[in-house]
């Protein structure tokens, strides 16, 4: 079990380094909701983030996990920081100058201000260079830096949105050189956030480099179905609120912001799932050649599920109890559209933790397969049920795509690398704990009240049930995991 605890404490550690800095982002969404003059700036802001999330997968294609699988069983590891670095910068330094000459064409295909883009740019470029510096103090362990980094990365952004949002503007001698459009002050305090951050890390750029042309080709071999799979997974993440903009007739960009703003209600089950993603891929790779992998996989995906729908339960019961510290008042008209997304990132963290094998066998092209496939459902569902029911049809359709994404993933998973998942149980309490959270909110929260007694003491009451089930079928289980 040594090494089930030590990814419990990279776990911890990555998921403080994820957890602290996205709560604080999530005060971004209370910030941009109560300042920007309008829904419709917040819909505009969430737009242009979504064509964020889009390009930070080009501009990285896949970089990143090759170089944690050449990393980990390479004997010179110069020559890997050299190679991964050295083509991020090319690529990089390539990409900011074709935008920068492509600024008019950009603005007139998206919509959306060149002055928003011009800083976008280079919020985009400074990202994309910290990417390898990142992963490589993941790759050395190194934990506690990373996650120091991050939280001034973000203390940093939050702290010059609020600045620039709140106060600035109203000092006379300011006035004259800031822009009045506080869309284009937002970003200009991402991108003094992302540039402060890459000096914290641009260290390994001015190292003695050692690019391997073959080792390259591997990586970009070994990346290039990780980019297929990343970008697909961008498109099944973010691509509904373009969708929403494109498809929606009436007051389209106002839809998405409102939209966007419940989506982001659902931060705790995000945030779980990304901070156990970034502790166990780390894991996966360097207990690969462990005998008895399989089992650990087995136990650890275990323990998502029976740690994921408790926390399902738990966050719809507290829900309304949470939202309004995460947006304002004028925003709560599209809360049905939580648990769906709660429901959805769930799906997701167990969809990472069985995609295992095919990153620790070298089949990542059956990771694209399935993120296609994905995208795929994405763009298909939207397009027809957008026009009859909103943004219901993007919740549904989130929720439905990691579903089809999970079970796709195990079933090859059968065929190609076996592991002894606890199906029965894991299946048992998905299904109590998913079943519970729909009934709890789409049931006796309209009969019972919102925000009355009988209303959490019914919630209390679900979660007792599923936590004492779990208990009764993994006492022993749990009790080792603990002891360990």
């Amino acid at each position: 079990m040594s090494s089930i605890n030590r990814l419990f404490k990279h776990t911890f550690v990555y998921g403080l380094a994820t957890v602290l800095p996205r709560l604080l982002t999530v005060l971004l969404t209370k910030l941009l909701t109560e300042y920007l003059p309008s829904r419709e700036d917040f819909g505009e802001v969430s737009i242009i983030f979504s064509w964020i999330i889009i390009f930070n997968v080009l501009l990285t294609y896949g970089t990143e996990t090759a170089f944690f699988r050449y990393f980990t069983e390479t004997k010179d590891k110069s020559k890997v920081l050299g190679t991964a670095i050295g083509t991020l910068l090319g690529s990089t330094l390539v990409f900011v100058l074709i935008a920068y000459l492509s600024l008019d064409y950009i603005e007139a295909w998206t919509d959306k201000s060149a002055d928003y883009w011009k800083w976008v740019i280079g919020v985009l470029a400074f990202d994309t260079l910290a990417v390898v510096p990142f992963a490589y103090m993941r790759a050395q362990g190194k934990a506690m830096k990373y996650a120091v980094i991050k939280m001034i990365n973000v203390i940093i952004s939050v702290g010059c949105s609020a600045l620039f949002l709140i106060w600035l503007q109203d000092i006379p001698g300011l006035r004259e050189w800031l822009p009045s459009d506080k869309i284009e002050l937002y970003f200009i305090a991402f991108f003094g956030a992302s540039s402060l951050t890459f000096l914290m890390v641009c260290k390994p750029y001015f190292s003695k480099w050692k690019f391997d042309l073959q080792l390259w080709k591997k990586m970009l071999r070994y990346g290039f179905p990780i980019l297929i799979a990343g970008l697909a997974f961008a498109i099944n993440e973010t691509f509904d609120k373009i969708l929403l903009e494109w498809l929606l007739v009436d007051n389209a960009t106002e839809q998405v912001g409102v939209y966007t703003a419940c989506y982001r209600l659902a931060v705790g089950m995000t945030l779980f799932a990304t901070a156990f993603k970034l502790g166990v891929e780390p894991f996966f790779f360097s207990e690969a050649g462990n005998e008895k992998a399989p089992q650990l996989y087995a136990q650890i995906t275990k323990m998502f599920v029976i740690l994921g729908s408790v926390a399902l339960l738990v966050y719809t019961v507290l829900v309304d109890l949470i939202k309004p510290l995460l947006i304002n008042e004028e925003y709560y008209e599209a809360m049905d559209v939580v648990p769906l997304v709660l429901v959805a990132y769930l799906f997701f963290g167990i969809y990472q933790s069985i995609s295992v094998w095919y990153k620790v066998t070298d089949k990542t092209k059956y990771g694209a397969y399935i993120s296609v496939l994905g995208a795929a459902l994405t763009i298909g569902m939207n397009i027809i049920l957008i026009p009859h029911i909103g943004y219901m049809a993007s919740a549904i359709t989130t929720c439905a795509v990691y579903g089809l994404m999970m079970v796709t993933s195990y079933m090859m998973s059968r065929k190609h690398f076996a592991i002894p998942y606890d199906l029965k149980n894991m299946l048992l309490y998905l299904i109590v704990s998913i079943s519970f959270t729909l009934l709890f909110f789409y049931f006796f929260r309209a009969e019972l009240g919102i925000g009355s007694w009988s209303l959490y003491l019914v919630g209390i009451l679900m979660t007792a049930i599923l936590a004492g089930l779990i208990w009764t079928r993994e006492k022993t289980f749990i009790k080792n995991l603990i002891q360990k």
